[in-house]
Formats: structure tokens, C-alpha cells, sequence
């Protein structure tokens, strides 16, 4: 047997390929969303994380879209391409590179003019061109947004590209970070997630989440060897475990905070717990709904705060939630309560953002710029943290 010592360290780099042991749904029937929980084992991979980190997965992209860009290039599979952006030393089969490292989505102005360049088909020619023209800037990009590499291939079927043509206009396929659902003090070798899977139309065709997909349709649970690396995170629950933690996570922002809890419950911390949850309806969408409820019971967290947008005529958000406890939010914070946040940091970040300065603000009795200036203290004593996407 090998010496454990002398086994590599896995890395972006360098990434363990881990077996997915757990695929099952969160959501309930009759849910908008598709949420999932999945369980990878970092058994022998001798990778250690903390609550708070995040698990990087490289994804494949689906076979379909695969085989119809090789349908329609006029390619077995096996041509060698050298695709610029991936810097390798020697070239690879075009459905390696199709399939495992580069992204198939997202198409540049830069295709349109190689295809324009290359279109023998009169009307195709015309369309291309005319896409190009500087008036036409707002139209290409609304035209490129619906459509992915393969669409400008069936479209503008008149401009052959060779492989190594097309592969030159692909991006790299990046690996995805997911915030990890569960404490290494009590799932050591395993990585718990909550993701969301993409599901959408553009351009009449079906469109996926890459790595989402990948992970709810692809990766076969107990055989499919996923390649995965910890990475490594400064958001983590309060260092002093007598402090009190004040997590706000709609949707899959909850994930962290699944881990939190199982953390400070596990160390035996004696700072309280309030959670802030929100998603559209209580009755499909409440993730992790009974472990919640358990630890409210055995007085695990202190407060467990709901938003349910569609649950009533008036949509309700977590920041509302927090507006409506700012008297007892502001007694914690007042306290050397820590605050967190994770989740979609386009909008509701923002709204919870504004939402901690105004009961500061409120609640402390202090001028806008008194209150940012205690926000902004918060945030360098780590005490206000977080971790957005």
C-alpha cells in the first residue's frame, strides 16, 4: 500500500475525482424550482474543509449538444484540436474538448465574423453582415444571448469552420462553486450541497445549467468519478463560539447555514442561532423544512424567520422579515451578534443590505452616515459577513 504521506494534494489544479453517494429532490411536487441535495464523498482523498467553504466541480457539457456540433463541423470526434486558450502541450480529440473543457455556450461577435467571413450562402451572408453593422450593436447582442455555438451552426450551415476554426472561438469551461451544506465535524469525509438546476428556453431549444445538470442528470450516484477541490473560504461561523450568529439565506443561500448550525451545534457553542429563510411557497420550496423545525424544537437556533413570497397577495422578503424584528435583530447585533448573508447578490443582498443600515440607523438612534459608519466597523471585525454570487 501507498504511503497516505506521499499521496498527491488535490487542488483546482490537480482534482479529486469523488463519487456523488446521495442525488435526492428538496423541492415537492408542484415546486417552480428544482432544488436538489447531493452528497460527495471526499473518502481517501485526504481533503479537509471547514463550514463555510465551498466545493469547486468541473462539469461535462450533455452529449446531445456534443454530437450535434460534430454533426453539423462534419467531424468523426477524433480530429486533434490545440484550443488557444488552454495552453496544451500536446493537441486533443475535439470531443474531449467539447465534452470536458470548454464551454459551449456564450458565443462573441468574433464567431459572427469568422462565419461571415466563411458563409458561401447569399441570404446568410446578408444576415451575418448586417449583424455586424455598427447600428446593429444592441440587435447582436440580443441575438447572441439567445443563442449558443451549436444555433450558429444550424443557421449559417454555408460557412464550414474546421475544428480547429471553431474550437478557437470557445472559451475555457470553468469549474462551479458550490457553499457547502454540511460541517466536517459531523460529515468528516463528505460534502453535502443544495443546488438549484437550471432549466430553460431560448431560441426554441431546451437549455441547461452545465454543472447543475450535470450533477441532477449525468453524474451517476456510486460510479460517476466527479472531479471536485475544496476551496477554501474567510466566511465562517463566529470564532468565538459564544457569540451570537444572525444568518440570513433565501433559497440555496441557505446551504452555509445548514453547515453553521451543524458546526456550532456540534462544538457545543453557546452563542444563540436566527435563521432567516425565504423562497416562493412553504409548501414546496422549504428546504431542509424538518430539520429546521427539529432544531427550533430542541432550542438548537432561537429563531427560525419564513418569507414565502407567494403565499399571499403582497410578496414578503427576508428583508422584510427583518424589518418587522428590528428591535430584537438590533439587540443582538448591539450584543456582538455576528450578521451573515449568502445568495443572489444582484438583488437581494442589496435589499438586505439596506435593510441592516436602516435598523441600525433606526434602532441605534443615529444619522445614515453614524449607521454606515457602524456597518462598515462590523464588516472589519468580521462581524458582518458575506458570501454572494
Amino acid at each position: 500500500m501507498s504511503n497516505p504521506a506521499e499521496s498527491p494534494t488535490f487542488s483546482k489544479d490537480h482534482p479529486f475525482l469523488a463519487c456523488v453517494t446521495e442525488n435526492r429532490l428538496l423541492t415537492k411536487p408542484g415546486s417552480a424550482k428544482e432544488t436538489r441535495h447531493f452528497v460527495v464523498s471526499l473518502a481517501g482523498s485526504g481533503l479537509h474543509y471547514k463550514a463555510g467553504d465551498s466545493l469547486g466541480v468541473y462539469p461535462k457539457n450533455r452529449d446531445s449538444e456534443v454530437e450535434e456540433i460534430l454533426e453539423r463541423l462534419g467531424a468523426t470526434g477524433d480530429e486533434l484540436v490545440s484550443p488557444a486558450m488552454l495552453k496544451l502541450t500536446e493537441p486533443i480529440p475535439l470531443r474531449e474538448a467539447l465534452t470536458s473543457r470548454l464551454a459551449l455556450s456564450g458565443p462573441t461577435s468574433k464567431i459572427v465574423g469568422t462565419l461571415a467571413a466563411k458563409a458561401t450562402h447569399t441570404d446568410e451572408k446578408a444576415k451575418l453582415t448586417g449583424l455586424l453593422a455598427p447600428e446593429s450593436k444592441p440587435v447582436l447582442t440580443g441575438f447572441l444571448e439567445e443563442r449558443h455555438f451549436v444555433d450558429l451552426l444550424a443557421e449559417f450551415p454555408s460557412a464550414k469552420l474546421t475544428p480547429q476554426e471553431f474550437v478557437d472561438h470557445l472559451r475555457k469551461l470553468m469549474p462551479r462553486l458550490y457553499s457547502i451544506a454540511s460541517s466536517p465535524k459531523v460529515h468528516p469525509t463528505d460534502v453535502h450541497l443544495t443546488v438549484a438546476v437550471v432549466r430553460y428556453q431560448t431560441n426554441n431549444r431546451e437549455r441547461v445549467g452545465v454543472c447543475s445538470s450535470y450533477l441532477a442528470d449525468r453524474v451517476q450516484v456510486g460510479t460517476t468519478k466527479m472531479p471536485v477541490f475544496v476551496s477554501h473560504s474567510h466566511f465562517g461561523p463566529p470564532e468565538d463560539s459564544s457569540k451570537d450568529a444572525i444568518m440570513v439565506g433565501p433559497g440555496t443561500g441557505i446551504a452555509p447555514f445548514r453547515a453553521f448550525v451543524q458546526d456550532r451545534i456540534a462544538s457545543g457553542a453557546t452563542g444563540r442561532n436566527w435563521v432567516f429563510f425565504g423562497d416562493q411557497h412553504r409548501a414546496t420550496d422549504f428546504l431542509y423544512e424538518e430539520e429546521w423545525e427539529a432544531w427550533l424544537r430542541e432550542g438548537k437556533i432561537a429563531r427560525l424567520d419564513t418569507a414565502f413570497s407567494r403565499d399571499q397577495m403582497h410578496k414578503v422578503y427576508v428583508q422584510d422579515r427583518m424589518r418587522e424584528n428590528a428591535a430584537e435583530l438590533w439587540a443582538w447585533i448591539k450584543g456582538g451578534g455576528h450578521f451573515y448573508v449568502c445568495g443572489d447578490a444582484k438583488r437581494m443582498a442589496k435589499d438586505v443590505d439596506v435593510a441592516l443600515h436602516d435598523i441600525v440607523a433606526q434602532q441605534g438612534g443615529m444619522e445614515p452616515a453614524a449607521a454606515a459608519e457602524y456597518v462598515k466597523q462590523m464588516k472589519k471585525e468580521r462581524r458582518y459577513q458575506r458570501d454572494v454570487y
